[in-house]
């Protein structure tokens, strides 16, 4: 049989409990839930499921499993919420085309939760370190490095190259790209009127020693974004 002080103490403990409890529900209860906002205008960008709307100020759109470029150039309708641990982002609910006759008709609607794997945001790309090339034979400025960013820029084709110049604007080395996340591509797009970029990248493997002085291949990457800083 329980004391008069041990009864005391766990009703104390009941009362704690379900104090805390309450707590939690009102505070749940008062965080503000995503507010739908609504956007109208003619999209600039789109790729991947990333598109771009100067209505939406500030915002990289996401419609999760649709292709954005089927809407670059295109007045749309844009209903969604801002994503609140995700600032930059706005997850589109649903996008409305206009036709000629100014009538709108659906053309999206979400169906699935948005994923997050290529997205990097500036939290993320601090942990990035500059590498700092200056020659072709000194490995050691970019081996064992593992995710590090460049300043360069693009050269397109088979295989597509980063190129990295001196302060003279001499030509230091290339970067073989691999593979390039949808959100880098975005990016690029976004910012394609200029010419030089911030790239995060995952450096791979070296080219051979003797190859490089003859074309000025430094090594594999994976690039992870581009952007201006």
């Amino acid at each position: 049989m329980m004391s008069g002080k041990t009864i005391a103490k766990v009703v104390l403990g009941l009362g704690v409990a379900v104090l805390m409890a309450g707590a939690a529900v009102a505070q749940q209860a008062a965080a503000p839930a995503p507010t739908e906002q609504i956007y109208e205008g003619t999209v600039k960008v789109g790729f991947g499921k990333y598109m771009y709307l100067p209505q939406a100020r500030g915002f990289d759109i996401v419609t999760e499993g649709f292709d954005a470029a089927t809407l670059v150039d295109k007045e749309i309708r844009l209903k969604g919420a801002l994503l609140m641990d995700k600032p930059s982002l706005f997850r589109a609910d649903s996008v409305e085309v206009k036709d000629a006759s100014g009538s709108y008709s659906t053309v999206y609607t979400r169906s699935q939760d948005v994923t997050f794997g290529d997205f990097m945001d500036q939290e993320g790309r601090s942990a990035f370190a500059t590498l700092a090339i200056a020659n072709v034979n000194k490995a050691e400025d970019w081996e064992g490095k593992g995710n590090a960013k460049v300043y360069g820029r693009v050269q397109e084709g088979t295989p597509t190259y980063i190129v990295l110049a001196d302060d003279k604007g001499k030509e230091v080395g290339k970067i073989i790209v691999d593979a390039m996340t949808d959100y880098a591509k975005f990016y690029l797009k976004k910012l394609r009127l200029f010419d030089k970029f911030w790239f995060y990248l995952t450096v791979k493997e070296s080219i051979d020693k003797k190859v490089r002085p003859k074309t000025k291949e430094l090594f594999h990457a994976d690039v992870l974004f581009a952007g201006l800083f």
